[in-house]
């Protein structure tokens, strides 16, 4: 048995918040998710850091997922 991307990208996330990290860095935890499975992953994200009180970094390049940020920062030409 083999896990898809998407699946082995799920499970990595899975396994980063298992134990209730302060910081969680996360590069492109959506980018081999189909739009609604990378929508649940975000609003996960989301709802743990809150209850945690965890901080996320997230490096994406999709807008929208960037929009639900709190902060945003922007590299260009980097």
């Amino acid at each position: 048995d083999q896990l898809s991307g998407g699946e082995r990208q799920r499970v990595g996330i899975a396994r980063a918040l298992i134990n209730k990290p302060p910081l969680v860095l996360a590069d492109e935890p959506t980018g081999s998710l189909d739009q609604a499975a990378g929508e649940r992953v975000v609003a996960l994200l989301q709802s743990v850091a809150r209850q945690q009180q965890s901080a996320i970094v997230l490096a994406t390049h999709d807008h929208s997922v960037a929009q639900q940020a709190d902060r945003i920062l922007t590299m260009t030409d980097g």
